[in-house]
C-alpha cells in the first residue's frame, strides 16, 4: 500500500509538472488569439496592422531570470489579437527580456553592500533600450510606430512608463497593468494602517537607500512628463504598489483605472488559472478582467494614427 502510495504522489508531480511546463511560455513572437505563437511571424500589410508589445514582470528586481509568461496569464491580452480599429488589425508581440540583468544587481538589494551610486545600467533601463531597439526593427519592417503600443504588467507596466515618459515619440502609446517593480510594498509596510510616507521610510529602512532612491528616482521623471499617453490600471488590494499609485493621476495625459475595490467586476466573481482570485497583483489575468477589452480598445482608438 505504502509503495502505491508513493508511486501515486510520484504520477500526480509528473502530471502537475507537465502542465505547467506546458503552459509556460519563454520566448518572443506574435501570439494568436489563444495565446499561442502565430505559425507564420512574417506579417503580410504591416502597414495595417497595430502592434500592442507586451512586457512580462519579473521575479528579480535587477537580477536574471529565465522567466517570461505563462499561456493562461496571457488570455486576456491574446483575445484582442485580430480586432480591427480603423481597418487596422491588431496584433500582440510577446516580448521575453527576463534574462537581462543589471550590472549591480548583486548589491543593488543588499544595504550593507550597496554604495552609491548605481554602477552601470539597471535591468528596467536594459529592458528599455530592447523596447526601443524592437520599435525601430519594426519600423524596418514596414509597420508605422504610430501603431505600436508599448504594455506590459507589473514591472513590465513600470517600464512601459517609464519608456514613454522619456521618449514620447517612441511609440503611440502604453497600457500599464498592475505596474510595480519594487516588491509587497503595499502588503509588507502596512500602507492602509501607516499611511505613504510611513511605508515608503520603513521600505528603506530595511532594503536600503539603493532601492528606495531608484523608485523615486523613476516616478520623479515619469511625472516630469508634459503628456504621457498611458492606460493604468490598478487595484487598492494590489500587495505590490495597489495603494501607492495614485501619483500617476497627477501627470497629464495618464487615464487611470481602478479596477474594483474587490475580487469582482460588474458582479462577477475573478478568477485566475482555474481558481478563485487570492492574489489581487494577478487582477488583470483573472477571466473577469476582459470586461475591459472595450476601455483598451477605445483607447488604442483615439491613439492610432
Amino acid at each position: 500500500f505504502k509503495q502505491m502510495k508513493k508511486i501515486n504522489i510520484i504520477l500526480l508531480f509528473l502530471l502537475f509538472s507537465t502542465s505547467v511546463l506546458a503552459d509556460k511560455i519563454t520566448k518572443d513572437g506574435f501570439l494568436t488569439s489563444k495565446a499561442g505563437y502565430l505559425k507564420d511571424q512574417n506579417i503580410n500589410n504591416p502597414e495595417n496592422k497595430i502592434i500592442l508589445i507586451y512586457n512580462h514582470g519579473q521575479k528579480s528586481h535587477d537580477g536574471p531570470s529565465s522567466d517570461c509568461a505563462w499561456k493562461s496569464g496571457m488570455q486576456n491580452i491574446s483575445s484582442l489579437v485580430g480586432k480591427k480599429i480603423n481597418d487596422k488589425e491588431i496584433l500582440v508581440y510577446l516580448f521575453c527580456t527576463g534574462k537581462l540583468k543589471g550590472d549591480d544587481y548583486k548589491t543593488l538589494w543588499n544595504k550593507k553592500k550597496f554604495k552609491a551610486p548605481y554602477k552601470g545600467k539597471p535591468k528596467l533601463e536594459k529592458r528599455l533600450d530592447a523596447n526601443l531597439d524592437l520599435i525601430e526593427k519594426f519600423e524596418s519592417q514596414g509597420f508605422n510606430k504610430k501603431n505600436i503600443f508599448v504594455t506590459g504588467r507589473s514591472c513590465g507596466g513600470w517600464m512601459s512608463m517609464m519608456l514613454l515618459a522619456r521618449y514620447s515619440d517612441a511609440a503611440a502609446g502604453g497600457i500599464s497593468f498592475m505596474p510595480a517593480c519594487y516588491g509587497h510594498l503595499t502588503k509588507n509596510y502596512k500602507v492602509k494602517k501607516v499611511g505613504v510616507d510611513e511605508a515608503l521610510k520603513k521600505f528603506r529602512e530595511k532594503d536600503g537607500a539603493g532601492p528606495a532612491d531608484m523608485r523615486q528616482m523613476q516616478i520623479d521623471e515619469i511625472k516630469k512628463s508634459q503628456n504621457l499617453p498611458v492606460l493604468v490600471f490598478s487595484h487598492p488590494k494590489d500587495p505590490f504598489d495597489g495603494l501607492l499609485t495614485d501619483w500617476v493621476e497627477d501627470i497629464s495625459g495618464v487615464k487611470r483605472i481602478v479596477i474594483s475595490e474587490d475580487n469582482k467586476i460588474d458582479g462577477k466573481k475573478c478568477n485566475v488559472w482555474g481558481k478563485a482570485l487570492k492574489n489581487y497583483h494577478d487582477m488583470d489575468r483573472a477571466d473577469c478582467f476582459i470586461s475591459y477589452n472595450s476601455t483598451i480598445l477605445d483607447f488604442i482608438s483615439t491613439k492610432i494614427n
